[in-house]
C-alpha cells in the first residue's frame, strides 16, 4: 500500500508540474518565443520525443519539478524569437503564467468539490454541536453570545462570505479573543471579545469554530459559482496566512513539507475518501501558485 501512496504522490506532483509548465509554454508560444525543451521532472530522461514544432518533450526521472527551456532565457541572444528580446510585459506574463495556471486549477478543483458535496452551507447559525462530559448533545439557543438565526457578517474587520471564511478565520486567530459582527433581526450587532475553545497540532494553537452549525443552501448555479470562488479564496487566504505566520515565527520551519511529507499527507488523507484527496491536491496547487507569485527568487 505504501508504494501505491508513493505513486499517488508522484501523480499529484506530475499534475501540478504539468499544469504549471503548460502555463509558461502556452504563453511562450503565443508570444512566439523559441522553445528548446518542455520537461516534466528533472534528472535522467525516461522518455523524450521531438515534436513537429521542433520542441523536445521530455519525461525525466525525478518527479519534483520541471521546466520550459526557452531561447535567450538565461543568456543574451540576437534571435528574434529569444525570450530576452520580448517586451517587458510579455516576459512578465510568460513568467507568471505557470503560477496563474496552478491557481486556476485550484479554482476548478474547488468547483468539483462543491459539486460533489452533498450539502453547501450559509453563514446563518442553525445550532451548536456541544456535548456534556458524558458525550450527550446539549441544545442551546445562544452560545458565546451567538444566537440561532444570527448571520455572521464579520470577524474583526474580515468580511465573511461563506462558512469556510468563518471557520478558517477563527482557526488562524488561535487563542485570541475576537469581535464578531452578526446580523440579528435585520440589524448588525457587534459581539465583543468572543473567546473560542482551542486545539493544538504540532505545538500550534488553533481556534475552533467547527462546532457552530449553519443552515443548508439550495444548490443553484449562482450559489455554486459563489461557493466555488469564495471557498477557493478562503483556501488562498489560509495558505497566505500560513506563509506570513511562518515568516513571523509563529510556525517553525519543521512544519514545511517536502516531497516525503506530501506523500505522508497523501497516505493519511486517503483514508478519508477521494474528496479529501482532491482537497489536498487543491491546497498543493494553490500553494505552488501563491509561492511562485510572491516577489521572491523564483521557485520554478
Amino acid at each position: 500500500m505504501t508504494f501505491l501512496y508513493i505513486l499517488l504522490g508522484i501523480l499529484f506532483f506530475g499534475i501540478i508540474i504539468l499544469v504549471h509548465e503548460l502555463g509558461h509554454f502556452t504563453f511562450a508560444k503565443i508570444f512566439k518565443v523559441g522553445i528548446n525543451e518542455f520537461s516534466v521532472g528533472f534528472g535522467p530522461k525516461l522518455f523524450s520525443k521531438t515534436g513537429k514544432d521542433g520542441v523536445l518533450y521530455s519525461l525525466r526521472a525525478i518527479p519534483v519539478g520541471g521546466y520550459v527551456s526557452m531561447v535567450g532565457e538565461d543568456e543574451n541572444s540576437d534571435e528574434e524569437c529569444a525570450f530576452c528580446k520580448k517586451s517587458v510585459w510579455q516576459r512578465i506574463i510568460i513568467t507568471a503564467a505557470g503560477a496563474v495556471m496552478n491557481i486556476i486549477l485550484g479554482f476548478i478543483l474547488t468547483g468539483i468539490l462543491v459539486l460533489s458535496s452533498g450539502h453547501i452551507y450559509s453563514t446563518t447559525v442553525s445550532g451548536f454541536n456541544v456535548a456534556n462530559e458524558r458525550g450527550e448533545s446539549l441544545v442551546f439557543e445562544e452560545f458565546l453570545g451567538i444566537r440561532v438565526g444570527d448571520t455572521i457578517k464579520k470577524v474583526g474587520n474580515r468580511k465573511i462570505n461563506v462558512r469556510n471564511d468563518f471557520v478558517y478565520e477563527i482557526l488562524f486567530r488561535g487563542d485570541e479573543s475576537v469581535d464578531i459582527t452578526v446580523e440579528r433581526d435585520g440589524k448588525e450587532v457587534l459581539l465583543k471579545d468572543v473567546k473560542f475553545d482551542t486545539f493544538s497540532e504540532e505545538g500550534i494553537v488553533f481556534g475552533n469554530a467547527a462546532f457552530i452549525r449553519t443552515t443548508e443552501l439550495e444548490k443553484t448555479f449562482s450559489e455554486f459559482v459563489k461557493q466555488t470562488f469564495c471557498q477557493a479564496f478562503s483556501s488562498i487566504r489560509v495558505l497566505w496566512s500560513s506563509l506570513l505566520n511562518l515568516f513571523r515565527g509563529r510556525y517553525g520551519v519543521e512544519t514545511l513539507s517536502g516531497p516525503v511529507g506530501v506523500i505522508g499527507q497523501v497516505k493519511e488523507t486517503a483514508s478519508y475518501g477521494w474528496e479529501s484527496l482532491v482537497f489536498l491536491l487543491t491546497m498543493l496547487t494553490l500553494n505552488v501558485g501563491i509561492i511562485n507569485l510572491r516577489p521572491l527568487p523564483a521557485f520554478d
